[in-house]
């Protein structure tokens, strides 16, 4: 077979290209004295990027190419790359979780803002069915559950940070719309639609603290971000209680909107585009049109068109929930978990209100046991998590952590759910004193930031940045299913059994599910190694 040999340097459109092994390589040192206007452009472009393009002979670069050559798959320019948002400065990265976190605290609190006032909007909108005021308030968490699916295929054709600033625009207009609703049609058709938009920074959250965040620092970025679906149903009545007894609760929208607006703003001045696909896939373009290589691509790039990659996108949290035993079973626990808070807000009104006398605005400060529980569960996480990884790592002697890890304090904590939920029942039943029932859901709220945000912390370390948001798009799909219908099913179930049988219940179905994590400790390394899934 001839070998070719080429030429020490060979030119291309007005530009003098120098070889390097089998490499064709273009610098600005190398142009002619009176360059083309397409050299001046290259010009341009070299400054940012040196370019590579594999070497053919002028017979072969007329053909068609047979396949695409590993020299044209583009890639961070090193470890060190200060394009890679992993290599971002510690101040930029913690800015980015931060706004991450307020807009997820924002939607959060909006979720459960209107309860304390649902008196008043069913007065307004005529709603006479108890059933059907509980959907009117739930049915943003069904938003909620289906949001992700779109959500997370438009966030893999165009990145996170259009998909944030569209869903948040989207969010504020439909909050807005919700106060001025003058039918319950059209509250419940304005509440679904904004709890589709405010699901962006849950489904979202997670994939932007992957991608800026190294693995061994993700714990009190995580706690930090956990606090907006755990702490924000519980302040949302808090503050809502008041505006509802100050002004009315059309109020409670437009706080959120205000709210919303701001963070938005914020989100538009200081967020950049985090997602390692969205930026490689924008340097593969640029560097096509540079060196006229059309072959060049991403690393990520997997030849999907844009159709292909919807399906795909839609189809992967469906897919994970089907067919990876981790998935399904930790996201049935969180769900399960999520859905008794949920209930729990259902029956504030009517344990403090109805049987303890408060009014509807120092009601609202009774849910402030669970959210000083979580606090303190957010604490202990933050200071932990991150020291028992890498003492988990120098036992093991290994460089590289395993998600396993994550799971310890979920092993520890999330036993204490079902005892409180019985100090919550019982005393509620005997009417003790109002501070041991909120003890109750104290102890409750401590418990249940063990559950949702380790495991969160753990799918993230699990899929990595890519398949973060499709793993945790699953998650948020069954938990916000339960925390939607699961309130529905509270006021017969309580009826029947009454606060003490009913929370036992409850208690009860909490502690089977406590060896989840203990299992999966275990054997999860040996479980992932046989029930792969391809995404």
């Amino acid at each position: 077979m001839k070998t070719y040999h080429p030429p020490p340097f060979v030119t291309r459109g007005g530009i003098l290209y120098q070889y390097k092994g089998t490499k064709l390589v273009l610098r600005p040192q190398f142009l002619f004295v009176q360059p083309s206007s397409t050299a001046r452009r290259m010009m341009k472009l070299s400054s940012n990027y040196e370019t590579e393009a594999n070497l053919t002979t002028d017979e072969e670069a007329a053909k068609p190419p047979t396949h695409k050559s590993e020299d044209d798959v583009v890639d961070w320019d090193g470890p060190d790359d200060p394009k890679n948002p992993l290599n971002w400065s510690g101040t930029k990265s913690f800015g980015h979780v931060v706004i991450v976190a307020v807009l997820s605290m924002v939607v959060n609190i909006a979720s459960t803002m209107v309860a304390p006032a649902m008196e008043g909007v069913s007065r307004d909108l005529e709603i006479t069915n108890m059933t059907l005021a509980t959907l009117a308030v739930s049915i943003y968490l069904l938003g909620f559950a289906l949001g992700p699916l779109v959500i997370s295929s438009l966030s893999e054709m165009y990145g996170r940070l259009i998909v944030y600033h569209v869903c948040n625009t989207i969010f504020v207009i439909f909050v807005v719309a919700c106060a001025l609703s003058k039918t319950t049609a059209q509250f419940i058709i304005f509440r679904f639609i904004t709890g589709c938009a405010g699901a962006a920074p849950l489904s979202l959250g997670g994939g932007t603290i992957a991608d800026v965040i190294p693995i061994e620092k993700r714990g009190a970025a995580a706690a930090l971000f956990g606090l907006g679906p755990l702490l924000g149903p519980v302040l949302g009545p808090v503050i809502g209680g008041f505006i509802a007894e100050a002004k009315d609760w059309r109020w409670t929208f437009w706080v959120v909107a205000i709210l919303g607006g701001a963070a938005g703003i914020g989100t538009f001045i200081f967020m950049r585009e985090t997602h390692p696909n969205t930026l490689l896939e924008r340097k593969a373009v640029y560097l096509r049109r540079a060196t006229g290589n059309p072959h060049l691509r991403s690393k990520f790039d997997r030849g999907l068109t844009k159709q292909q990659i919807i399906v795909a996108a839609l189809v992967r949290p469906t897919k994970l929930l089907i067919f990876s035993p981790i998935v399904l079973v930790l996201s049935i626990y969180v769900a399960l978990i999520f859905g008794l808070l949920y209930l729990l807000f259902a029956t504030f009104s009517m344990v403090f209100e109805g049987q303890y006398g408060f009014s509807t605005g120092i009601s609202g400060l009774a849910y402030l046991g669970l959210g000083v529980g979580e606090l303190l569960g957010l604490l202990l996480f933050g200071i932990l998590s991150d020291r028992l990884l890498k003492a988990k790592m120098a036992a093991a002697n290994v460089q590289e952590s395993k998600p396993e890890y994550r799971l310890v304090l979920m092993m520890w904590f999330p036993p204490v759910i079902g005892p409180g939920l019985f100090i919550y029942g019982w005393s509620a039943y005997y009417q003790v004193h109002w501070m041991v029932p909120i003890f109750g859901t104290f102890i409750v709220g401590f418990g249940a930031f063990f559950v949702i945000m380790p495991s969160q912390l753990y799918l993230v370390d699990l899929f990595g940045s890519d398949a973060a948001a499709s793993a945790l798009g699953a998650n948020i799909l069954l938990r916000s299913m339960f925390g939607a219908f699961l309130p529905l099913a509270g006021s017969h179930m309580y009826a029947t059994l009454n606060y003490g049988w009913g929370n036992t219940l409850l208690g009860f179905l909490a502690l089977a599910f406590a060896p989840v994590p203990i299992l999966f400790y275990r054997y999860g390394e040996w479980l992932r190694s046989r029930t792969t899934v391809k995404l």
